[in-house]
């Protein structure tokens, strides 16, 4: 797939947009002026693989504890405002690494310019939010509903008020809970601008369908070549959201990983094959190279189905064959079995 190009904008040690890694976000949910609770969550998620971090921030408080917060964090963090712009510019001199932000609930042009300003002294980049259960009148009044049109529309709308503060730091977020909708809009924008997209799927829900939702949604658009960070939205534990979101960029090759392939099971099968499948994939979770490794139950699905993969096994009668490339190396009893498969692939 060719990335769409966009702008570069630089979040604490993170680069995003160009042709620079998708980005795996995802957003506390304890109360920010917490200190302890909220470094520990955000140390979760680093430890996860989250490379940037949301803070909701309601109150002073929440503002003022960003600076104690940024000093323990590995990884940068965003300060998530709505209405008050004070609380954007206590964020900023908190040290924050970005903003989110919706312009056109801040207030006046006044109050819009003093956290552009405040933003661009100190380098914040100012993430615009759009969401359909947050449109603004205006836009909804203009299309008749939180269409894909309208969120467009609204986005542009708050692009434009921070550039006639000389403002364009910006990345930009369209969201609904609606997949066709997330993606129509986001490829609307798309072809409009070259400022960087974070993508997701809003109120996506519980992990088993919020997941799906968001692979969808999420996968289709990176597909595209459009977005340049990600959240996986769920109604869980934060750190949930981490691996599902780099299991979609495994998914479309954007992440370095040992890609396991198995083969339903069936009635041809006489050895484990779920229980092997899952030990394999256990033993490769850390393993950081590109390659493909074939987890078969049978002859039929074995080295002329999984030719492709760089390595694989394929059931026998209590025992499986191995192969590189489809052709076959050798024949080991089962219990042998991942043991040699693991070797082989420490040493592709």
């Amino acid at each position: 797939m060719q990335r769409r190009k966009t702008k570069i904008l630089q979040v604490g040690d993170v680069k995003i947009g160009g042709n620079h890694p998708i980005v795996v976000q995802s957003m506390c949910n304890t109360k920010t002026a917490d200190v302890h609770k909220t470094a520990a969550q955000i140390d979760a998620l680093a430890a996860a693989g989250c490379e940037i971090a949301r803070l909701a921030v309601l109150d002073e408080d929440d503002a003022a504890a960003i600076k104690a917060l940024r000093k323990g964090s590995k990884i940068p963090l965003v300060a998530d405002i709505h209405f008050d712009y004070r609380l954007a510019l206590t964020a900023i001199e908190s040290g924050v690494d970005k903003v989110r932000i919706n312009p056109g609930n801040i207030g006046s042009c006044e109050r819009v310019s003093a956290v552009a300003a405040a933003a661009k002294a100190a380098g914040v980049p100012i993430r615009i939010g759009i969401n359909t259960g947050s449109l603004d009148a205006e836009s909804l009044a203009q299309f008749g509903s939180a269409t894909p049109e309208a969120l467009v529309h609204s986005a542009l709308t708050n692009v434009a008020l921070l550039e006639d503060c000389g403002f364009s730091d910006i990345a930009v977020s369209i969201k609904a809970s609606s997949v066709v909708k997330t993606i129509e809009a986001n490829c609307l924008f798309a072809s409009q601008t070259d400022y960087p997209l974070h993508l997701g799927v809003t109120e996506a829900g519980l992990p088993e369908m919020g997941s799906i939702k968001s692979a969808i949604g999420i996968g289709s658009l990176l597909a595209q070549g459009i977005g340049d960070t990600i959240r996986v939205s769920l109604t869980d534990d934060p750190v949930a959201e981490i691996p599902a979101a780099i299991n979609i960029l495994r998914a479309l090759s954007l992440r370095e990983y040992v890609e396991v392939i198995s083969c339903p099971s069936c009635g041809r099968c006489r050895v484990d094959l779920i229980a092997v499948a899952n030990k394999v994939n256990k033993s490769v979770a850390a393993i950081q190279k590109n390659c493909k490794v074939a987890v078969m139950g049978c002859a039929v699905n074995g080295p002329g189905e999984a030719r492709d993969a760089d390595v694989g096994i394929a059931g026998g009668v209590g025992e499986f064959l191995l192969f590189k490339k489809g052709e076959i190396i050798g024949k080991y009893p089962e219990d042998k079995a991942v043991e040699l498969l693991l070797s082989e692939i420490i040493a592709l």
